[in-house]
C-alpha cells in the first residue's frame, strides 16, 4: 500500500477516479455532532432526530466530504486543494446506502495548474440504485510535485483512537539525529530490546555498558541485532554505572539510559562527580499519553525523592517547567497538588504549595502560571474547578502536576498507567546529562518514549541548567 498523488503534468482531459463509501450509523450522528459544535454545543434533541434535519446535514455534509475525501487523498490526491466548488442536489443519503463520487477531468489550465472536474454522487445499490445525490464542477489546484511512498501508521482521529502524542515525542527526536546514549547494564531482554528497538527507530547511538559474554547471550535469545552497537565492558552493576559516568563527563555519551540494575546504583556515581552534577537537585519527570485527557500530562517527582523540603520541592518545580519546555510548552500550567485548596497548617502540603506560589510570583520559579494547592480533580476537570469556585488560570488544563511527595505520585502515575489506559515515559533531570529511567513492565513504545525525551532534553542543553 502506498500513498501516492497526481501532479499536474500527469493529468490528462479524461482522466476518470472513484470512491465509494457505505454510509454507517455514526456518519450521520458525526455531522449532527459537528453541528452541535458549532453551534456552542447546542442543537435542540427533536430537531436533531428529524429524518429532514439529518437528510439536510447529509445531503450537504456526506456527499461534500466525499469529494473532498477523493481530492485530498487520490485524485489528484496530497497535495491538491479545491478552487471552487458548484454543486446541485437532488437527494439525501441514509444510513445503510452505498454511495459512489466519481469524477471525470473536462479541461486544464496550465498556467494557474487548475483542472476542472465533473463530479457525480449517487447511491450504487437498493431500490434507488443509480439515483443521482448530487452533481457539478469542481476547479481543482493540483499538487506541484510527485509523491510517492510507502504508507506509514495510520492516522487515529475516532473517540477509539485518541491522538498519538507519543508519536509525536519520537518526530521531534528523531528530527535531531541519533544521540549518543549509554545504556548501562541491559542484561535483561526488556532493556535490551529497548535499547534496540530506539536504535532502530533511529533515536539513539546506543554504548552497552555492562558485562559482553551476558549482553551477547541475552540478544541472541532475544533475536536482537547488536551490529549498530558499541560495547563497553563492565562487569557488575555499579562498575557499569561509574563507567557511563565516566564517559558521560568526557562527552562519549550525552545520554545515560538505565537498564538492568536500581535506580539508585545508576544514579550514585552520577550525583558523585561535580562534573556531572548540576547546581539543582536532581528529580524525575514522568511524562503521560492519557488518552482522556487533552494534553501531555508531566507528573514531578514520582521516582527519586521521598518527601522532599521546600528547597528540593522548587528545584521539582523549575526542573519540570524546563521539562515541559523543551516538550513546546511555552507557559506551561503547574499545579501543586495536595489534598484540598485550601492553605491549612495541619496538611504541611498545602503551606508548602503556598510557599511554591509566592516564589513563581518573585521570580524565583520561572517560566510557567504557578498556582496551588489544589486536589488532583480541581487540576484537571475545568468542570469540578467551576462547580467549587475556583478562579485560577491553571485550574483544570494543568500540563504538570507536582505531587507532595513519591508515595503519592508514584500511586497516581501507576492509576493512570494501569486504570486510565495511560501510556508512561521519564526521564531524570538536574544531571549534565538527561537519564532515561526505564521499568522492566515498560512497553517498547514507552521505552522509545522515554529514550526520546532524553535526546530531546540533551539537544535543548536543559538538563541541569543550573540557576546561579
Amino acid at each position: 500500500m502506498r500513498v501516492e498523488n497526481r501532479p499536474f503534468d500527469r493529468i490528462r482531459v479524461g482522466d476518470r477516479a472513484k470512491l465509494r463509501r457505505r454510509i454507517a450509523p455514526g456518519d450521520i450522528r458525526t455531522f449532527v455532532g459537528f453541528a452541535a459544535d458549532t453551534n456552542h454545543d447546542r442543537v435542540d434533541g427533536e430537531m436533531a432526530a428529524s429524518p429532514e434535519f439529518r437528510a439536510a446535514m447529509a445531503e450537504g455534509g456526506f456527499c461534500v466530504s466525499l469529494i473532498t475525501t477523493l481530492v485530498a487523498t487520490e485524485f489528484p490526491g496530497f497535495g491538491a486543494r479545491i478552487g471552487s466548488m458548484a454543486l446541485d442536489f437532488m437527494g439525501a443519503p441514509v444510513i445503510g446506502d452505498k454511495v459512489d463520487v466519481e469524477f471525470s477531468v473536462v479541461a486544464l489550465d496550465e498556467a494557474a495548474r487548475r483542472v476542472s472536474i465533473d463530479c457525480i454522487c449517487r447511491k450504487e445499490e437498493g431500490e434507488e440504485a443509480g439515483g443521482v445525490l448530487c452533481r457539478g464542477r469542481l476547479e481543482v489546484i493540483a499538487p506541484e510535485r510527485e509523491i510517492s511512498r510507502r504508507f506509514g501508521k495510520p492516522a487515529g482521529f475516532g473517540a477509539a483512537e485518541p491522538p498519538d502524542r507519543f508519536d509525536r515525542l519520537e518526530e521531534m527526536a528523531l528530527s535531531l539525529g541519533a544521540v549518543e546514549t549509554g545504556v548501562v547494564y541491559p542484561i535483561d531482554k526488556p532493556s535490551l530490546r529497548g535499547a534496540m528497538e530506539s536504535a532502530a527507530a533511529g533515536l539513539i547511538a546506543p554504548v552497552l555498558i555492562g558485562p559482553e559474554d551476558r549482553i551477547r547471550e541475552v540478544a541472541e535469545a532475544a533475536g536482537l541485532d547488536l551490529s549498530a552497537a558499541r560495547i563497553v565492558p563492565a562487569p557488575t552493576p555499579e562498575i557499569a554505572a561509574e563507567t557511563a559516568a565516566r564517559l558521560a563527563a568526557e562527552g562519549e555519551v550525552r545520554v545515560l539510559m538505565k537498564g538492568s540494575l536500581h535506580t539508585s546504583t545508576l544514579l550514585e556515581p552520577v550525583i558523585a562527580r561535580h562534573d556531572l552534577r548540576g547546581q539543582r537537585r536532581i528529580s524525575h519527570v514522568f511524562v503521560l499519553d492519557v488518552p482522556s485527557y487533552a494534553r501531555l500530562l508531566l507528573v514531578s517527582d514520582a521516582a527519586i525523592n521521598i518527601r522532599p523540603d521546600l528547597d528540593e520541592l522548587r528545584d521539582i518545580v523549575q526542573n519540570t517547567i524546563d521539562l515541559a519546555h523543551v516538550l513546546g510548552t511555552d507557559v506551561p500550567k503547574v499545579a501543586l497538588l495536595s489534598a484540598v485548596e485550601d492553605v491549612t497548617e495541619r496538611i504541611p502540603s498545602t503551606v508548602m504549595a503556598a510557599a511554591i506560589c509566592k516564589m513563581a510570583e518573585r521570580g524565583i520559579i520561572t517560566g510557567a502560571e504557578v498556582d496551588g494547592p489544589f486536589a488532583l480533580d480541581n487540576a484537571v476537570s475545568e468542570q469540578a474547578a467551576k462547580i467549587k469556585g475556583i478562579q485560577s488560570p491553571v485550574a483544570g488544563v494543568a500540563d504538570v502536576l507536582i505531587v507532595p511527595d513519591l508515595v503519592s505520585g508514584n500511586i497516581l502515575v501507576k492509576d493512570l498507567d494501569y486504570l486510565a489506559g495511560a501510556e508512561a515515559a521519564g526521564v531524570v533531570m538536574g544531571a549534565r546529562v538527561p537519564i532515561a529511567l526505564t521499568s522492566r513492565a515498560d512497553s517498547p513504545r514507552e521505552r522509545r518514549a522515554s529514550a526520546a525525551l532524553a535526546c530531546l532534553v540533551a539537544a535543548a542543553g536543559q538538563a541541569g541548567r543550573a540557576t546561579q
